[in-house]
């Protein structure tokens, strides 16, 4: 849905069927979970609560959600079964908002929501609430008899958070606006207990992106102070190479507790990356690269490169090799850089444009090696490849850099969050 199409009223939502993209169904949505957000901003739609089949509801994050029509939900197909747990910061919008008695901004008359539209934000996947339809009177026995009206998010008060407020919704609410790194540096001075009720309040996807942003110090005192489970799939939702490097600072029996509960298939990524040295390009390399199969085209390159979830570095550039397309593959063939996709035909193969002059790496290449290499052909990201012939990973200028800053780097304050985070 993008901006003019259809107003989705959520009650029309209720008990609709999803649907992953093979058509199978996954289950039905049985509530959907919001953010209420500082600064007179919308609440923010974060996703769906659905039943799967065995009865179990699970969240399902919009970022999954690919269309919403015909008294359907299509997901991406990419599902985590986790039973779904109400964070402090959430709130359900068939359950807490509908039947809800608030009053109107311009006259302060009180009346009843009876439901709530949303609205996908132009071109991003977000999805914000658009407008209330509200029911003048007093409710109850006589709440049919009052007029009716649908009014602006605005319209209503109730539900925006205070902007001097201490609490961790309001801190979590403005950690909205912040990068995960400007979000990390806020979160290391926090105290403690402090950094414990914002993990705590904080979506496993965004968790994990502000623990690779954290110094190890700090990634191991968060990570030891989340249940068990949890733990588990927020290292599932990190890069592989900074859930290893995580795992590495860990004693060794809970490191083994974690790879125990992660995805089999996870955990066998992190397990290869700690068998290698730390400061080698094995050590630091990625196994997510986008890979492509030779028969691929320009145009299915250009699609993976327009992930929102994907660093700039790894969208630099694709990597194409024969199947297996996951590392650790089958033959690498060559790079394909993002420019070179721009200036080719939609309908090109990528067999027929990839560059493989540049020798990739071994995995056992010192970082001094890496780094020469990255600086000497003016690359963001380089291969890493077997005696076999087989892509491992890549290493991106990110994680060298990583390794090349002072330790101490991460404590420099670069835009004031700590007066965010000492809610200021």
């Amino acid at each position: 849905m993008v901006a003019g199409a259809p107003r989705i009223f959520v009650s029309h939502l209720a008990g609709v069927p999803v649907f992953d993209p093979t058509g199978d169904q996954v289950g039905r949505v049985r509530d959907l979970v919001a953010m209420l957000r500082v600064g007179g901003r919308p609440p923010r739609l974060l996703g769906l609560v659905v039943e799967v089949l065995s009865r179990r509801r699970i969240f399902v994050p919009m970022t999954r959600v690919t269309g919403i029509e015909s008294g359907q939900v299509i997901t991406t197909g990419v599902v985590n079964m986790r039973r779904f747990e109400q964070r402090p910061t959430e709130r359900l919008v068939l359950g807490e908002f509908l039947d809800r008695r608030v009053r109107l901004v311009e006259t302060g008359e009180e009346v009843t929501i009876l439901d709530v539209s949303i609205q996908q934000l132009p071109a991003r996947r977000d999805w914000e609430i658009d407008k209330y339809f509200v029911r003048k009177g007093k409710g109850g026995a006589l709440r049919r008899k009052g007029q009716t009206l649908t009014v602006e998010w605005s319209s209503v008060s109730g539900f925006t958070l205070e902007e001097d407020g201490q609490g961790t919704e309001s801190l979590v609410a403005t950690f909205e606006q912040l990068r995960p790194t400007d979000v990390a540096n806020a979160v290391h001075h926090l105290s403690p207990k402090r950094r414990a009720e914002v993990a705590a309040a904080l979506d496993d996807d965004r968790l994990a992106d502000v623990l690779e942003e954290l110094p190890e110090d700090d990634q191991v005192e968060i990570i030891g102070k989340l249940q068990e489970e949890r733990a588990a799939h927020v290292l599932e939702a990190m890069d592989p190479d900074d859930a290893a490097d995580l795992l590495s600072g860990l004693p060794e029996e809970d490191k083994e507790r974690l790879l125990t509960l992660m995805r089999p298939g996870d955990a066998a990524d992190v397990r290869r990356l700690m068998s290698y040295e730390e400061r080698t390009a094995g050590g630091l390399m990625t196994t997510e690269p986008i890979i492509l199969r030779p028969d691929a085209t320009v145009a299915d390159a250009l699609a993976r490169v327009r992930q929102s979830d994907l660093s700039p570095a790894l969208a630099a550039q694709v990597y194409v090799c024969r199947s297996p397309d996951e590392t650790p593959t089958g033959k690498y063939l060559g790079t394909v850089h993002f420019q070179r996709l721009l200036r080719d035909p939609p309908y090109a193969l990528v067999s027929s444009i990839v560059d493989s002059d540049l020798v990739p790496l071994a995995p056992d290449t010192p970082l001094p090696t890496v780094t020469s290499y990255l600086a000497a052909y003016n690359l963001v990201s380089v291969p890493v490849v077997d005696e076999s012939g087989s892509l491992l990973g890549a290493v991106t200028v990110d994680d060298v850099l990583d390794h090349l800053l002072p330790e101490d780097w991460r404590e420099t304050d670069f835009h004031g969050e700590e007066e965010i985070a000492r809610g200021r």
